[in-house]
């Protein structure tokens, strides 16, 4: 018979993940003290920029456009 082993501890949790995380969060804290002006000078056009993918994702649910039957109505 295998034994089996436990619940696989998180990668987040080991010694690697956790200084991931360290390094990412005061990148973040350097990039939004330091570049904030920057970002405000790009935001009006990274607002333009979500608008197709806010088309692509918000109408993922129509499943497609045409092609549907009516079971009683005219058109």
């Amino acid at each position: 018979m295998q034994q089996q082993a436990g619940p696989q501890p998180s990668w987040w949790r080991s010694p690697t993940g956790l200084i991931l995380v360290g390094f990412l969060a005061v990148a973040g804290f350097y990039l939004i003290t330091e570049h904030t002006e920057h970002l405000f000078a790009a935001l009006p056009y990274l607002v333009f920029l979500l608008c197709p993918l806010m088309m692509l994702f918000m109408h993922g649910g129509h499943s497609g456009h045409g092609g549907h039957e009516d079971s009683g109505g005219t058109k």
